[in-house]
């Protein structure tokens, strides 16, 4: 007999014995990949009777498919884990203002769009995580630093396709210009200790086994590994310690999953609906407990463990800068033969 999934116990504890009867839908373009979604997706169905239909691809695929699509698309949200790829669908002419704008009016400036086309749903941070036996204390400061000829072969993160690291590499053009931005490209990739290969998990479990000093990741992945099934991961969660770069100036660079409502939907209604419940302080509350990235909602706290992460300083470089310098990133990779 097969044993239940954790899902279906995160399920039952949302929601209970509830029989799901949805009387509409709405269809979700997502480039988000997290299983707990799904429990998000139940519960929202089972207290509105809204039914989530999910389609799942890279951000820039599914652009592609609803610019194909145009006034035929079925999608109602476009939801990406990556700010920019919000303002450049913005930019694009593929969303719509929300129709009821109080929904975002408790959030920050810089995780909203002015226009009310798209807003921030989760938080994270691209940070640098440390073996605290080999790394000394104060050995780390800012990004631009690991540029420093002191980091050779001490340093992993993954490829350049990665859209964090290619919104990583659009805030330091923001920060610093095109031709310093390229000069760390260059430097960072002679400084790594193998080629980029690996989801942020892997390198972060490359620092812990001793590969590596110092690994480029998102903070959420290190609660996926402290949290996991697997003991040797939540061993190298152990093993490692969390940086969070330039405290004294912009602050370390962050991103966002957000959505926005689809420009060709007439269901404007109940996908604002379903935004404001995942802006709700319940559900920020739960997202943070189960894939580690931080709420947005001013209300909602974050989880345990988080704060033994620490609190930070977050660089606020708008995503609209993000998105108009993520074309010149991508070629900086390419001229600093970052793979």
């Amino acid at each position: 007999m097969k044993a239940p999934s954790p899902l279906s116990f995160v399920l039952a504890a949302l929601l209970g014995s509830a029989s799901l009867l949805p009387a509409g839908e709405l269809t979700l373009y997502t480039q988000r990949h997290y299983e707990f979604d799904e429990a998000l997706h139940a519960l929202f169905a089972e207290r509105t009777g809204i039914r989530i239909t999910v389609v799942k691809a890279a951000s820039d695929e599914l652009m592609a498919r609803l610019q194909s699509e145009g006034e035929r698309t079925p999608a109602d949200l476009f939801l990406t884990a990556d700010g920019s790829g919000l303002a450049r669908a913005k930019a694009a002419g593929l969303l719509q203002p929300l129709p009821d704008p109080s929904i975002a009016e408790d959030l920050p400036d810089h995780l909203k769009d002015a226009d009310g086309h798209w807003v921030a749903l989760t938080l994270r941070a691209r940070v640098l995580f440390y073996a605290p036996d080999r790394v000394g204390a104060g050995e780390l400061s800012t990004y631009e630093d690991l540029a420093d000829p002191k980091w050779r072969g001490r340093l992993v993160s993954r490829s350049s396709s990665s859209p964090y690291n290619q919104a990583l590499i659009a805030s330091l053009i923001a920060a610093n210009g095109s031709e310093a931005a390229g000069a760390w490209v260059r430097s960072v990739r002679g400084n790594m200790a193998r080629p980029p290969q690996g989801s942020d998990r892997d390198q972060i479990r490359a620092v812990a086994m001793g590969l590596a000093d110092v690994a480029i990741a998102n903070t959420y992945y290190l609660g996926l590994l402290a949290t996991s099934e697997d003991a040797k991961d939540r061993e190298a969660a152990e093993k490692v310690r969390i940086h969070f770069p330039n405290q004294e100036g912009r602050g370390a660079h962050v991103n966002i999953s957000g959505a926005g409502i689809v420009k060709a939907s007439k269901k404007q209604d109940d996908a604002a609906r379903f935004l404001a419940f995942l802006l709700s302080k319940e559900v920020q509350e739960k997202i943070a407990e189960n894939t580690f990235e931080f709420p947005v909602a001013p209300s909602a706290a974050r989880s345990e463990l988080q704060q033994s992460w620490g609190d930070f300083k977050a660089d606020t470089v708008s995503f609209e800068a993000l998105g108009e310098n993520n074309a010149e990133a991508v070629r900086l990779f390419d001229r600093g033969g970052w793979e």
